[in-house]
């Protein structure tokens, strides 16, 4: 009986501890494995591969940064900027030191608006550090009711340029938002011939027309589960052109190259490579269709960095047609992958300059633009100065 109680105890007390062990288990499995499923926007994967990092402070060459908006309107409306008084987040004091640690020449502020606004954003950046900050004019769209419009823009283009402004912007207002009753009516089209004399003026002082027109085709798709960009829009709703009485991306581009056709005389710098950086094919298309058409890679290094081996046959085939561009802008981490900062620019130069592979596009915890990561294209040194200098000093007539 002694024996039969003691061996009962022993198995009591193991089924016991493998119960106990059990429960912890459950316990455990319940804890990793819950039954609600995972909130997309808390997932923040971390990658398993062990590959090189190579880090890049500094730019082998340096740099002109075609592309950043240091002072916007402060006014809009729809998309439209109603004043020519200019709004300036950061002072150049504020952005000199990034400029010098990341060996950055200039920065091309392309927005610096017209008029009194204009004359103050030169005042401001271009006269007080000469060579380090060059600023583009815009257009006055809310002139557009005037009969002579035409003629008063193509007149603002001399003043701007007198006034020192060595290029035109074109935001995406035209195209996007700028309307016949300028916030309301029907959309003004890229290729209105209202602009003509504009398009002209600028090819006659040799001022290069900075133009954006579209944005990623994915903005165009519906925001559903299919839209590889759908946590972004999902975030910034607002810049779905999707439905509504937007025309798509082939229609933008289309007018464009049609205003690009009437003007061989000027220099259109089509921004965010091309607007297309998804189809590099249709983007050499209209290379080779335009030679007064160059590109900037800003904003788009996440869309580059995805398809290197074309990327890189790209940088090849057009290395004196590619200019380098941030999209940045000071102040502005709700969207990190044109924030102006070092580490920004230190991805793009680990872009160009390494062969790294499978890193992140932008300073952010999760990619912005898309769940995705990016490799370097390792570009030689006489594309790089093409890239990061000659290509835009040529282009403003600048001195490097």
């Amino acid at each position: 009986m002694t024996n039969r109680r003691d061996w009962l105890h022993v198995v009591g007390s193991s089924f016991f501890c493998a119960s106990a062990m059990e429960a912890r288990i459950g316990n455990a499995n319940a804890a990793t494995t819950p039954e609600a499923p995972l909130p997309l926007a808390e997932y923040e994967p971390r990658s398993m591969l062990h590959v090189r990092e190579t880090e890049v402070p500094r730019a082998r060459y340096a740099v002109i940064d075609v592309h950043t908006h240091l002072s916007w309107s402060a006014k809009s409306e729809n998309g439209v900027a109603l004043a020519a008084k200019r709004q300036f987040p950061s002072t150049p004091a504020e952005l000199l030191p990034v400029m010098d640690r990341k060996n950055l020449r200039a920065l091309v502020n392309l927005t610096g608006g017209y008029g009194d606004g204009l004359r103050e954003a030169i005042a401001t950046y271009d006269k007080a550090h000469p060579g380090r900050f060059y600023t583009f004019t815009e257009p006055s769209y809310s002139q557009l009711f005037e009969p002579n419009y035409p003629k008063l823009q193509a007149d603002a283009i001399g003043a701007a340029h007198a006034a020192g402004a060595p290029g035109l912007k074109i935001l995406k207002t035209l195209g996007l938002f700028l309307r016949e009753n300028i916030t309301s009516g029907k959309l003004v089209r890229v290729d209105d011939a209202r602009f003509d004399p504009m398009w002209d003026a600028c090819g006659q002082l040799n001022m290069p027309v900075a133009i954006h027109v579209s944005d990623p085709v994915a903005f165009f798709t519906p925001t559903d589960r299919f839209n590889e960009r759908y946590e972004e829009l999902h975030n910034h709703p607002d810049w779905s052109f999707f439905d509504h009485d937007f025309p798509s991306n082939a229609e933008l581009l289309d007018a464009r190259n049609r205003v690009i056709a009437r003007h061989p005389k000027t220099q259109f710098v089509v921004l965010h490579v091309g607007n297309f950086a998804e189809n590099l094919e249709n983007v050499s298309e209209a290379l080779d269709r335009f030679p007064n058409m160059t590109i900037d890679i800003a904003a788009r290094v996440g869309e580059l960095g995805r398809q290197p081996r074309t990327a890189r046959k790209f940088f090849d085939k057009y290395q004196d047609r590619i200019l380098f561009g941030t999209d940045a802008t000071p102040h502005g981490k709700e969207v990190p992958q044109q924030y102006f900062s070092d580490r920004l620019y230190e991805i793009y130069f680990r872009f160009l300059e390494t062969e790294d592979e499978y890193f992140d596009y932008a300073p952010a915890k999760i990619p912005p633009q898309g769940r995705w990561r990016i490799y370097g294209i390792g570009l030689p040194d006489q594309i790089l100065r093409k890239v990061y200098n000659e290509n835009a000093a040529r282009l403003l007539r600048i001195n490097i």
